[in-house]
């Protein structure tokens, strides 16, 4: 997929409040013809971007587009963490990554497009256009991999009281490892990824991205239960506000983390566990557990009482077993 052209985000900004703008109208504000105009349309519906075309009116997205804005984000941020913003990258995950050695202070990638968004397991993380919120915290963590424990049952801790913050407070679920439901639909996800040690500090990568407002054609490649926020919410929030919110959240978490590790957080943790005291099964790549979940250890393990004694595990994908 190629990347959005000035033309193309002039376009977008011209027609973000979802009214008809007719093709004259947009080929004089660009200073392209109406064929020019036809063909960046049609450039758009490949981000995600659905448009309607109507003879005599002209062209309107199918719903508004609310895009960040980066400067008053990067305001709500302060100097916690430095911004970097993209309309269109592949991931914020490998933007995130590609930095040169260790950082001194967060670095916050933020995009409203992913064309190549990773989810766990190298699953692809659906990514349209101006839909939901997609970035990714490079953030230096003391004590090397070993302090690394429960990182990303922190990180949806962090999501969830974020989200709780909306109103009305939103019944957030954490289901382990990963993933932040409402009411058994999944809203969003974690992913972390290990960017080098050095001299006892290791650089991790939190990849979040949570379902803001997303249309069933842009939903239609996920094979699970899901839900946005603005199914959830009487008045969906202001995308720069909803991402200040989140980040602010996290870039309160994490220094807290790397002193003191998942144990500051296994108590807030069990208030939000999705599975604990449910049968579960756990499939990863050496074995399938089936048993009783019985909340997650110090550091981030998830315990499951099965048939053959109580087992420790790492990683892996849950599902709830019907009885």
């Amino acid at each position: 997929m190629s990347t959005l052209k000035e033309a193309d985000q002039q376009l977008i900004r011209l027609l973000a409040d979802g009214q008809f703008r007719s093709g004259s109208e947009l080929g004089e504000a660009l200073g392209i013809s109406r064929a020019a105009i036809w063909k960046r349309v049609q450039r758009l519906e490949e981000f995600g971007l659905a448009l309607e075309s109507v003879k005599g009116k002209g062209y309107r997205l199918a719903q508004p587009v609310d895009l960040i804005d980066s400067q008053s984000l990067q305001a709500i941020l302060g100097d916690r963490a430095q911004l970097h913003y993209q309309w269109v990258t592949e991931s914020t995950n490998a933007d995130a990554l590609a930095i040169k050695g260790p950082v001194r202070r967060p670095q916050v990638f933020v995009t409203e497009c992913q064309t190549a968004g990773r989810g766990r397991r190298g699953r692809q993380w659906q990514s349209p256009f101006a839909a939901n919120l997609y970035f990714s915290i490079r953030f230096p963590v003391s004590g090397g991999f070993a302090a690394l424990g429960g990182l990303s049952l922190a990180v949806g801790v962090a999501v969830a009281q974020a989200l709780q913050e909306l109103d009305p407070p939103l019944p957030v679920a954490l289901k382990w490892p990963n993933d932040l439901q409402i009411n058994g639909a999944k809203v969003g996800g974690v992913l972390i990824e290990l960017a080098g040690e050095m001299d006892g500090q290791v650089d991790v990568v939190i990849g979040v991205g949570v379902n803001g407002r997303m249309t069933g054609h842009q939903a239609r490649d996920i094979d699970q239960a899901w839900t946005d926020l603005a199914s959830e919410l009487a008045e969906m929030p202001l995308r720069t506000r909803l991402a200040g919110c989140v980040l602010s959240h996290l870039l309160e978490m994490l220094p807290h983390f790397s002193q003191h590790g998942f144990a500051a957080f296994q108590n807030d943790f069990d208030r939000y566990d999705a599975v604990k005291g449910k049968l579960v099964q756990v499939q990863s790549a050496e074995q399938v557990l089936q048993g009783r979940a019985t909340g997650v250890l110090v550091d981030g393990a998830l315990r499951v009482e099965t048939p053959d004694g109580v087992r420790e595990v790492y990683g892996g994908e849950v599902s709830l077993r019907v009885r």
